[in-house]
Order: structure tokens, then sequence, then C-alpha cells
């Protein structure tokens, strides 16, 4: 069968392995991607690897997460202060250093990632810089992020609770108790249908070596004044009074657990409004530090109150006053940072126009997302009207600053079709297009680079044009553009939701 009557040349066994390699490329993206989690008790780093593949339908041009490794992960750092509310910066920069350093990397081999700050050092008076500095520090596309809100999505997927719950077809509340706040995520089917959080953990307060009080958090002091406990700084507190401080905070959490309005002392410590009432949970889960005593990973005495509380849960759980059955999703500490470090990051699609490559990379831009989809006839003045109405809900003037306008566009890509939806930008953005800034657009159809070129060679927009595609977004969010990466012609991004809390936050 192999001689087919004429002359004809072999590939040597190297330009095969070129070919495969070019080919595999095209379809398959690798990232090392990094997380960093600054928390109220403890700070910890994690590198991760994730595999993306181009989906195969449709000619489609979307990458999906078909893999995740983790590479590294950092020792506990307790987190460092110095004296009054502020974060010790100098500190946490030689241990993302070292980091970096003991993992054999650097930060040009870092392509995404996340720092979050949370719980009770998301108050301190330069928490904002310190996730600046970070940001900076520990690679060109890590960012900053922080919430009550986005920590307890983080959690549940981190710990492993989500993919739990879609495996397993059950409702599951995942529970996590870091040092300052516990969030709670209600989960079902692998996906998290609300999320709540209070300031209770196991740091609250902590103790030097000779047992005196050298750290007195806000919430603290509610706590311990509904338990009758006095605290001081260089105070003591006995067995009993630990005790009382600790089941005080239990009582909380379980009430919190039972999924009921927050009242008395819970209305005190409410980050967020509670979860909904009236969903059957099947298992409860538990993250953060203290769950790595509930689930007995843990011994050491850290001078807080983490174990202490965590022993007053296993208690309220064999009694059944948390009366669901227990599942150890396989991650506590690290449930945060796994989180971030794995499940922020996206990939366009690859038929997306960059006109200006020396705009990438971009960070923190505001998403201005269109309320409809784009899937029949288009008016570039109604759209212009749509465009300004989003900008105002964001309390953005139109050409103060980038702002990244996201669409969901179905149907035909018929130029005229096209044409009107580029019309209709242009009359949006009539300031960032005189000023000849950045218009960066994002949709989910494969549309951006024929939207890029029509902007440009069509309407003669002289600015940078960054149109991407294959990617999901909604209103509140913001977005990090990386610069390119060949020879897959796709940009790495990293999504940040602005989730809003209306309950009432602890004051400084």
């Amino acid at each position: 069968m192999h001689d087919i009557g004429f002359d004809h040349l072999h590939p040597e066994p190297e330009e095969r392995t070129r070919l495969s390699e070019i080919i595999w490329s095209a379809d398959n993206i690798e990232l090392t991607t990094v997380g960093v989690d600054i928390g109220s008790s403890t700070s910890h780093l994690m590198f991760a690897r994730v595999h993306l593949q181009r989906l195969s339908e449709a000619l489609s041009s979307r990458f999906v997460v078909v893999n995740r490794e983790i590479l590294w992960r950092s020792p506990i750092l307790l987190t460092p202060y110095r004296s009054g509310n502020w974060i010790d910066a100098d500190r946490l920069k030689n241990f993302i250093a070292d980091c970096y350093r003991d993992a054999n990397l650097t930060p040009d081999d870092v392509h995404s990632g996340a720092v979050i700050l949370t719980g009770e050092a998301l108050k301190r008076r330069n928490a904002r810089a310190i996730a600046d500095l970070f940001a900076e520090e520990s690679g060109k596309f890590v960012c900053a992020s922080a919430g009550h809100n986005l920590e307890a999505i983080m959690a549940a997927h981190g710990s492993g609770a989500v993919a739990y719950s879609k495996r397993a077809h059950k409702t599951v509340l995942n529970v996590d108790i870091g040092g300052g706040t516990t969030k709670l995520a209600l989960i079902r089917g692998g996906e998290v249908l609300a999320h709540a959080a209070l300031a209770v953990g196991g740091r609250l307060v902590a103790f030097g070596d000779e047992g005196e009080l050298t750290r007195i958090e806000q919430p603290a002091l509610k706590i311990a004044e509904a338990a009758g406990v006095f605290l001081e700084p260089g105070g003591r507190l006995d067995p009993a009074q630990r005790g009382k401080m600790t089941q005080t905070m239990a009582n909380t959490l379980i009430s919190a657990v039972h999924l009921r309005p927050w009242h008395d002392l819970g209305k005190d410590l409410a980050l967020t409004p509670p979860l909904p009432q009236g969903t059957n949970v099947d298992v409860v889960t538990f993250s953060g530090g203290v769950a790595e005593y509930i689930y007995r990973r843990e011994k050491a005495d850290f001078n807080d109150l983490g174990s202490e509380l965590a022993t007053r849960l296993v208690e309220a759980l064999k009694d059944k006053r948390i009366p669901y059955p227990v599942y150890d999703p396989g991650q506590g500490i690290r449930a945060t940072v796994i989180g971030a470090s794995q499940y922020s990051v996206q990939v366009s699609g690859n038929t997306i126009l960059i006109t200006g490559k020396g705009c990438l990379p971009l960070r923190n831009v505001p998403v201005i997302h269109l309320p409809r989809p784009l899937d029949g006839d288009i008016v570039p003045e109604t759209l212009a009207e749509e465009i300004q109405h989003a900008l105002a809900s964001f309390d953005l003037v139109e050409g103060d600053g980038a702002a990244a306008l996201a669409f969901r566009w179905s149907g035909d890509p018929l130029h005229a079709r096209l044409h009107a939806l580029a019309r209709g930008i242009c009359m949006g953005f009539p300031r960032t297009i005189a000023a000849e800034a950045p218009l960066i657009l994002l949709m989910d159809g494969d549309i951006a680079r024929t939207l890029g070129e029509i902007l440009r060679r069509e309407l003669d927009v002289r600015g940078d044009i960054v149109t991407i595609d294959g990617v999901q977004l909604k209103q509140f969010d913001f977005v990090d553009i990386g610069e390119l990466i060949e020879p897959t012609h796709v940009v790495p991004l990293v999504i940040k939701s602005l989730l809003f809390s209306t309950g009432r936050a602890v004051s400084e």
C-alpha cells in the first residue's frame, strides 16, 4: 500500500517531533499560576500548573481547563504585624521571595494568579498597599483581590467541597474558619448557590509565651462581652474564661450552619447577609485553619483559640447540635490559596485582535456588561445608550479611564450586524476614541478579530484596539489581561468579581 508509484519524501524523526509539538501547541496551553493568601492568622503561597485545551466542537476558539497540578506549597507563616494596625510588608516581601527561590521559580515563570487579602488583614491600614506590592513583586500577571464573599467562593472550590458536591450529587455546606472570619458557602451540584461571612475566628485573640494577651481584635471584644469575659492587653484568661469565649463563638457558628437569620451576637458579627433559609443540607465540610484541628491533622498550639474552638465544634457534631454528616474534602488551611492559584485563570479564544502589543498587560480594568445578548438586529443608537447607562451604573465617566465593554454575541456574523455593532461602540465611547485611548472589548462569540478590523479599517479608530473573545464576564467584574502567548495567539485573563455585602461590617 505504501508503493504509490512516484518519488516522495519522508519527514525525519526530528521533523515529525517538531510537527507534533506545533499541532499540540495550537490547541493546548500550560500556564504556571500562583496564589498568595494573606490572612488574619497565616500567610502562605502555592504554585500550580493549569492545562487548558481548545474546545473542538463547532470550530470553537474557546479554551477550557482540563487539568490542574499543584507544583509547590509554601510553609505556613504566621502573618507578621507591626505595632498598631500595620502588617509588616517587608517580612511578607522576604517570605514571597524565599518561596520563589525554594520552588525554583522566578517571577518571569509565572503567567497568572492572585494575591488575596482575607479576614482581619483586609482592615489593616496598609492592606491595599501590600496587595499592590505583591501584585508587582510576585510576577508580571499576579493580581490583587479581596472580599468575604469572594473568599467564601474560593475556599469552597479550593477545599474540594465544590468538586465533591458535583461528584456526589449532594447539597454541601462548606464552613471555612480562619483566624478572624468564618465564611460559609452553600453548594449544590457543583455550583455555589449562596455565601455568607461572620467575624468569628480562632485568632481574634492571641497570647504571648507567658499567656498574656498580645492581640485583641474588635470582634473579640463583642464576643467577650457576650460571654461575660473581660479582655485587656497584657491580661490573662483562665481555662474557664477561654471555654466561655470559644463556646460563645461555637454557638454563633452552630446557629449559622442551621441556616437561621442572624440574631443577637450574630447580628453584631455579621459581615454579609445570612444564608437563605429553606435549603436541605446533605453534608457539611470544613476548611480554613481551624479545620486542621477538626480533622485532627494539626496538634500544635499557636497561642490562640483555634484548637479550643475546633473542640467545641467537634462536640457539637457528636451530640448532633450540628445535625449533618461530615465529609473531609481534603484541603483545610490551604483551601483559599488553592482557589486563588487555580480558580481565577481564564484564557481568551485565539481569534482576537491586539493592535498595539505594548498596551499589554492591563490590570484592574472595570468591566461594564450589556444586559441583553446581541442576538438580533443591532441599532447603533440604542446600543450607545445601553453603553452609557452601563457606565453610569458603575459611576464611571466615559473617557476618564480605562473600561472594558463585555457582551454576549449570538447569531450570524454578517458584516451588516458587525458594522452596526462597531458603530454603536464608537457612539458609546466618543471621548475614548477621540483621545486615542485603548478600546477594550470582551465577548463570548468568535467575532473579536473581525470586529476589531472593522473598527480599525472602516471606522478609522486610531487608538489601540483590544478585542478578545472566548470569555464570559458580568457587570462589576474587574479584569487583568496578560501579554500575548505564542504560538496559540491567546492572552491569559484573571477575572475578579466585585461581590457586594449589605450586612454590617465590623469597624476598625
